[in-house]
Parts: C-alpha cells; structure tokens; sequence
C-alpha cells in the first residue's frame, strides 16, 4: 500500500482498559485500535491525515499480572469558584490538588512483557497537502529516530512504548490458532460527541483484522 506503514511497539507493561471495569481496570487481552491510533499519532499527525489501522500483530504469549497502584480520586474542577475557569480569569486563584486528601489504592490487571506490530495507512482529510511520499518519509524517519510529540504509550501513560519501524517482511507470531476476544472498543468518534464503537475481532495465529470489521456502535 502507498500509504502504509509497519511499527513495531513493545513495553514491559500494558492496560487496555475495559469499559465496563473502570474502577478497577482489568484489560483487554490485546491492544486495541484506537490504542494503536494512538501510537502512530504520537510520531507523527498533521490535520490534513488520519491514521487507520489495517492489522495488528500480537508477537508474544498474552500475559497478565495484578498490580496494586496509587492514584488519586479527583480532579480539579474546571468550573466554580477554585477551578480552572476561574485561575484563567484572575490569574490569582490557585490550583491545587493534595494528594494526601484524595490518595487511593487500586488493583489492576495489566498485561506483562507486550509487543506488537501494527500495520496502518493515512487517509486524507482534506485536499491539502497530499504527498504520500513526504508523509511517508516523515514518519519512518521519525520513527526510526524516536521522534515524537509525546511519548507513546500502552494504555495507561505510565506504561510507556518504545517503538522502532519494521525493514522487510513481518516477523511471525510466536501465537497459533485462532482466539475470539469478545466484543472490544474499537475507537471513538470525537467529531460525533465521543461517540465509541466496537467491534468482535477474532485472533488468527496471532493476526487481528481491522479492515471491513462489522463496527458497532453503543
């Protein structure tokens, strides 16, 4: 494809987090689309591209760990008399946050020793800047220097990714066989209210199909 680009992204630690379990985060086997979204717009997005994810390749054993972590139970208000609508009005008013008034602890089940490759094309937005080769140049060439806006990462932002491109033919999965993973997010639509989707992939020796995926939304 023209378009298309080949990353590979590992970690020590992963959590794609379920919908449904939030208040203590238990995660997807895998990662998800919009997680590997994620990582390709953290090396490189402009406004005139969008990344879609074509597969993702699951290359080690899936393996979960518990882990306990601290976290705090609140966030500052944006609204009101000590939020940050008001720090923006008077300058004065400060923000603040005591950790040791909010501070919980919350299990977790995480995904442990994680690596993946993603395959994924850009898509124009629009009718300006179309050169697929400059945008191709751009983003294996900061990926190749670990260039980013923001540190990429796994899930969680304290799960950081180290990414690097992937030369030649893709490597095979150490997973055989095939897997239904249950319904999984898909992505979210911000230009419909944050609309999310989801979709019911199913893991053959490793590979998970993104394209002509039935989405559904909820």
């Amino acid at each position: 494809m023209a378009q298309g680009v080949q990353l590979r992204v590992w970690g020590d630690y992963a959590c794609f987090t379920r919908p449904e379990m939030k208040v203590e985060r238990v995660s997807y086997d895998v990662m998800t689309p919009s997680a590997a979204r994620g990582v390709l717009e953290a090396i490189y997005w402009k406004p005139s591209i969008c990344w879609k994810v074509d597969r993702i390749h699951v290359m080690k054993p899936i393996l979960f760990d518990n882990v306990r972590r601290n976290e705090v139970e609140s966030k500052i208000p944006v609204k009101g008399a000590t939020g940050v609508n008001a720090a923006m009005k008077d300058s004065k008013t400060p923000l603040r946050l005591y950790i040791e008034d909010s501070r919980q602890q919350r299990a977790a089940m995480v995904l442990r020793d994680v690596e993946y490759i993603i395959e994924a094309h850009f898509e124009y937005t629009n009718g300006e800047d179309r050169n697929d080769g400059k945008h191709l140049d751009i983003f294996n060439r900061r990926a190749a220097k670990g260039q980013c806006f923001h540190r990429p990462y796994l899930g969680c932002r304290e799960f950081a990714a180290f990414f690097e491109p992937v030369q030649g033919e893709i490597p095979q999965s150490a997973l055989t066989g095939e897997k239904d993973l249950g319904w999984m997010l898909f992505d979210i639509d911000y230009q419909a209210d944050m609309t999310t989707t989801f979709f019911r992939p199913v893991m053959k020796n490793g590979i998970i199909e993104c394209r002509n995926q039935r989405v559904v939304a909820k």
